[in-house]
């Protein structure tokens, strides 16, 4: 999808997603210190106001105008300020060294664009910062629910692992995920990257 596709999806007056930050995210923060956070393609912002609600003072990077005006809505709705960034995360290079957490969730792409994204964010990462990578796992398309349905934008944690450079790799699995629907609960299939700059 395009930035056009993501602003029709956005349109509406509802939130596409929950406003409530994702569970892999609140679990590996814990106990981080708080600092400064960049969301890499942060749509709606839920895991950016969530982080602001936590202390973070967190800049949100997405291309679609119409995500980043629902985010700083419901950053208002919740009392919290955010730094908001129109631009493509294939193309925008952030600060490198500059921010304590990097989050980049839900992000697919084909290659050789993944690989750049997660370059550029890994060098994002200030010295004893994280790097948290979440999305569907490559067999989430054959054997989980939800998620892209197309193999072309999908990996496994071992190939998110090596594009990420010059970080301690933490942790690299996949991990199951609930979703409720109303034919009952499913279950998807995620993958959680955790890498952090060494001292």
């Amino acid at each position: 999808m395009d930035r056009n596709d993501w602003n029709a999806r956005y349109a509406g007056t509802e939130l596409v997603w929950t406003a409530e930050p994702n569970r892999f995210l609140v679990a590996e923060v814990a106990g981080l210190p708080v600092g400064s956070a960049l969301d890499l393609a942060a749509g709606e912002g839920r895991n950016a106001v969530w982080l602001a609600e936590q202390g973070w003072a967190v800049t949100a990077v997405d291309f679609s105008d119409a995500a980043l005006t629902k985010a700083h809505a419901l950053a208002y709705r919740r009392g919290v300020s955010l730094t908001l960034v129109e631009a493509d995360v294939t193309d925008y290079t952030p600060t490198p060294g500059r921010y304590d957490l990097v989050l980049v969730a839900y992000l697919h792409l084909p290659e050789p664009k993944r690989n750049e994204v997660l370059r550029r964010a890994s060098a994002a990462v200030a010295k004893n910062g994280t790097l948290l990578v979440i999305g569907h796992d490559a067999s989430n398309l054959t054997a989980g629910y939800g998620g892209p349905q197309d193999a072309a934008v999908l990996a496994n944690p071992q190939e998110i692992a090596a594009a990420i450079t010059g970080l301690e790799i933490q942790r690299a699995e996949i991990v199951e995920r609930p979703v409720p629907t109303p034919d009952g609960e499913r279950v998807a299939i995620d993958q959680i990257i955790r890498a952090q700059r060494t001292a």
